[in-house]
């Protein structure tokens, strides 16, 4: 009788925390796919673009490091400012100049005035354009789900964009270019102002008035919100944590086509699937991230996931076989999403509610900042130790990661 009870107090308690489509985290989501989709065509594009301009592998590389320079320029900033400003038209008023700035490259492209230096300051100006929208975004679902739901809508939010990304988008491109080179980008445009409308029709309350922005207060708000992420244990140790992830996560990303054509001696299509295998991973745990987190514990289901991922990352710098690489890249997605999903929503509920994006920024700046480190670290130890270490230096990596952890695993449940 007392067990049915729960049962049905956890069923319904689960229901409490699963967001209605209805409203605005259905517009949310929609939004959030779709502008996904059409940044998946532009980026799987972007690459063959560059290629067909210049056969310079430097400038090409410039052409990818310019999509990450403003992050460690102005991701503190676009936080702060996300903290101050509607969250909600600041979305939909990025979203539309993206879309403008994206449909104007593609015409651009079709007349055939592209040029790499133009490619450069494209993805630099989308790049600083998305310091903004990114906090902006993680700051407004809090208000728009309520704290009950957070969990369930960073797992359909994570699931939808990966399921986009990598089983949609990306077969779409040779289909879109075989139409015409700069059709991706047409498109692209097409899904930053669909996004745009869709953020606009959303109906939040509205934000107190903050004070003008100057420069002493933009410092002081960036220093107030790096103040509260080092002061919360659980925050500073899995920021930590994120960081090395990043490192060895970089580094892997950068190698990998070389671990498995050179070192597995496999073909373009192996690689292919690889891929595919992290993301099918991803997918899978995006259903089920959610609820792991509430069963364990978010942190404990954090540390957990980085712990399980030491393993996979181990068979792929040892095992020289194809199927040990897909097996460990599925589980490997599997457990990252576990960790992505749990790591917003821990942010989220324990970041106060006017400095969410300030907090958010801080990650995203690190890590984020952490990936060309850890592409460059990679690529320096695959050429001296051969091309199966990248994988090991990543599995170290995580082992200090998970070592970051243990002290913030002791912080209360409740921000302090």
């Amino acid at each position: 009788m007392v067990e049915g009870v729960t049962d049905a107090a956890e069923t319904a308690a689960a229901a409490e925390r699963a967001p209605s489509w209805r409203g605005g985290f259905g517009r949310l989501w929609s939004a959030a796919i779709i502008s996904r989709f059409g940044d998946s065509l532009r980026i799987a594009a972007l690459p063959l673009l560059a290629t067909s301009l210049t056969d310079e592998p430097t400038l090409v590389a410039l052409v990818a490091a310019c999509g990450y320079l403003p992050w460690i320029l102005f991701g503190l900033i676009g936080g702060a400012v996300a903290d101050r400003v509607d969250q909600r038209r600041a979305m939909w008023a990025v979203d539309l100049v993206r879309g403008l700035l994206i449909g104007s490259f593609a015409v651009a492209v079709a007349f055939d005035q592209a040029t790499i230096a133009l490619l450069m300051i494209l993805a630099f100006v989308l790049t600083t354009l998305q310091t903004l929208f990114d906090n902006a975004a993680t700051a407004l679902l809090p208000a728009v789900v309520g704290p009950e739901a957070l969990g369930s809508a960073n797992a359909r939010l994570q699931t939808g964009q990966m399921l986009v990304s990598s089983f949609l988008a990306t077969p779409a491109v040779p289909l879109l270019l075989a139409a015409g080179i700069a059709v991706p980008y047409a498109a692209n445009a097409a899904t930053y102002l669909l996004g745009a409308a869709l953020i606009a029709s959303l109906r939040t309350a509205p934000r107190a008035r903050a004070a003008p922005l100057s420069g002493s207060g933009l410092r002081a708000d960036i220093a107030e919100g790096v103040r509260i992420l080092w002061r919360d244990r659980a925050l500073r140790g899995l920021c930590l944590a994120a960081t090395l992830c990043n490192v060895g996560v970089g580094g892997l990303i950068a190698t990998l086509v070389l671990h498995v054509t050179g070192w597995l001696d496999a073909g373009a299509t192996a690689y292919a699937l690889c891929l595919s295998a992290y993301g099918v991973g991803s997918v899978v745990a995006g259903f089920c991230a959610n609820r792991i987190g509430r069963r364990v514990g978010r942190l404990r289901s954090i540390f957990l996931a980085g712990l399980v991922q030491i393993v996979p990352l181990l068979a792929i710098g040892t095992i020289r076989s194809v199927w040990a690489v897909l097996l460990g890249l599925v589980v490997f997605g599997f457990m990252g999403m576990v960790w992505n999903v749990n790591q917003v929503t821990l942010m989220q509920q324990r970041s106060p509610s006017d400095a969410i994006g300030r907090i958010s920024a801080a990650f995203r700046t690190l890590s984020l900042g952490a990936t060309p480190v850890g592409a460059a670290l990679a690529g320096v130890a695959a050429s001296a130790w051969g091309l199966n270490t990248p994988a090991l230096l990543a599995a170290a990596l995580f082992v200090l990661a998970v070592a970051a952890l243990i002290p913030a695993l002791k912080s209360p449940v409740t921000a302090p």
